[in-house]
């Protein structure tokens, strides 16, 4: 595997040195200052850079302004907008934006180009969710108007990821050539890569430092083996490859609520099938008593340790540590003997003695999958069947391909990743009506009580009250919840730190908590980063 990741960025190199001459940046001769980045960060978008697809969700749109932003300490701030009112009854969105912003392609940022965009997000009913809007209008240059059909507390979220996009240029291909506002611009995307990207000099905003970034595409050893040969300033790499020293690089680690866990399904199997045909249900991880079990058996500081190096905290939920996490709901500690209670109490027992536990003739073992090219989700699928073995829980780790593990999520458990700033990741997770939507709920979570709160949070037209009922959802006063002391969808595991390599010379500042590594979130305060030497 290292071999073939030194192969890669050798590749990557050769390549982008025979098609255009772009070397590490250097402080010239005469003291000029340093004007381009190379970063080895992943984050190749496959689907092209449209935020009406989905770009930019998890971090910067880089190319787009959005209308509001979040800074270092996550407070919503102003982006493209000046200020908004939101109605009394939520249902309408009044915003004001900047006068003097302009595209790439030299025409001035509208009302009417905020509207289109997220007119067109509606309509794609995709990944940016936007299905609440009912109509967005430009009431004058500067003002638009958003209509919902119904009140929706996270809405404020859509204005902070959605990135702005022209109308008079929006349309087939603009995902792989981007127009927009933003303090970058794309020059070329070679793809498979590396995507290069110059200063927008029209930028409304601080202008940034560095004229030009290259982003390489490389695996993680492939990354790791960029920044020894100093061929980049930033790398991320995996808590495995983040032991040793770097000459002139230092080791970074960025807090994050970019989470790992394992997806239950949830339902027996009874012949049920997906829209596509693909089955439904597990007739092991549809038990409770094994699922709580399991959450129980899991000793979240030691997988911290061993498999993260330290680099990250146990996991509790897919929200610890934001405003809506309930501290209620969390598992404080492993207690092997208690997991053995609760799947006896379960009528699960060692019937025939050979160390396997089964209940009803159904035998207590399962496989769980993990994308094969991940060495974390690897390591920590091995180290849950090292912990639940002596439970008497056979575990198969299976390592598979995204299109491998898809048609079979809804009968497999999967170590997921996910992690966001916005609320409604937890609402797609877990309420029912998103079953089997794309890869929320895959495992077909359903509970009454759950979907009762979670629909009240998102209702919500006050944010105390919505955080109440998003903590009442994880877990409320009567013991009802999806995390692990209630229903336990999931055995959340890790929250990750993200470690970046970066040159010693390179101030990034205070970087945000960071969301799921999708996109480039370290590059969120990109406009901010300085050359010190």
């Amino acid at each position: 595997m290292r071999r073939l990741g030194l192969l890669m960025v050798a590749l990557v190199l050769a390549a982008c040195t025979a098609a255009d001459p772009v070397g590490a940046p250097q402080e010239g001769a005469g003291g000029e200052a340093v004007t381009e980045l190379r970063l080895a960060i992943g984050g190749e978008s496959e689907d092209g850079y449209d935020p009406t697809l989905g770009w930019g969700r998890y971090g910067s749109p880089l190319f787009q302004s959005t209308l509001l932003a979040r800074d270092a300490e996550l407070n919503v701030v102003n982006d493209l907008a000046t200020g908004y009112e939101v109605s009394d009854d939520g249902l309408v969105y009044t915003v004001a934006i900047r006068d003097d912003a302009v595209f790439s392609d030299g025409e001035p940022v509208t009302a009417a180009d905020v509207a289109y965009t997220f007119n067109a997000a509606a309509e794609q009913g995709g990944l940016t969710d936007v299905t609440v809007l009912e109509s967005a209008q430009a009431t004058d240059d500067t003002t638009v108007e958003l209509r919902l059909s119904e009140p929706q507390s996270t809405f404020v979220n859509r204005m902070i990821t959605l990135g702005i996009v022209p109308e008079h240029a929006h349309g087939d291909g603009y995902g792989r050539d981007p127009v927009g506002s933003g303090p970058y611009v794309l020059e070329r995307w070679d793809e498979g890569q590396q995507l290069i990207v110059t200063a927008n000099p029209d930028y409304y905003g601080e202008q940034p430092v560095f004229e030009r970034l290259v982003f390489q595409f490389t695996d993680e050893d492939g990354n790791l083996a960029a920044a020894r040969a100093g061929e980049v300033q930033v790398a991320v790499v995996p808590p495995a490859l983040a032991a040793g020293d770097i000459d002139g690089m230092r080791l970074v680690s960025v807090e994050s609520v970019d989470n790992r866990g394992i997806l239950f399904p949830y339902r027996p199997s009874t012949g049920e099938t997906d829209p596509d045909g693909n089955p439904i249900g597990n007739e092991v991880t549809s038990d409770l008593a094994m699922r709580q079990a399991i959450n129980v058996a899991v000793d979240r500081e030691a997988l911290v340790e061993g498999i993260l190096e330290g680099a990250g905290s146990p996991a509790t939920g897919p929200v610890d540590g934001l405003p809506w996490y309930n501290a209620d709901s969390a598992i404080a500690y492993a207690d092997p003997d208690r997991a053995a209670e609760l799947l006896a109490e379960g009528g699960w027992e060692d019937t025939d003695g050979d160390g396997l536990l089964d209940k009803d003739g159904t035998a207590a073992a399962f496989t769980v999958l993990y994308p094969a090219d991940d060495s974390v989700r690897q390591g920590l699928a091995l180290a849950v069947v090292d912990m639940l073995a002596p439970l008497g829980i056979e575990v198969t780790p299976e390592g598979a391909s995204f299109d491998e593990i898809e048609p079979r999520m809804h009968t497999t458990p999967v170590v997921f990743g996910w992690g966001s700033h916005d609320q409604t990741e937890m609402y797609n997770l877990y309420h029912s009506k998103m079953g089997g939507t794309d890869f929320y709920n895959a495992g077909y979570f359903a509970d009454s009580q759950v979907d009762t709160n979670l629909d009240l949070a998102m209702g919500a037209t006050d944010l105390e009250e919505a955080n109440a009922f998003w903590q009442a959802a994880q877990l409320d006063g009567d013991g009802y919840g999806f995390t692990a002391k209630a229903e336990a969808g999931w055995a959340w595991l890790v929250n990750l730190d993200h470690l970046y390599y970066v040159d010693e010379c390179l101030d990034i500042g205070s970087p945000q908590v960071e969301p799921h590594g999708h996109g480039y979130p370290i590059t969120a305060g990109i406009t901010s980063w300085r050359w010190t030497c």
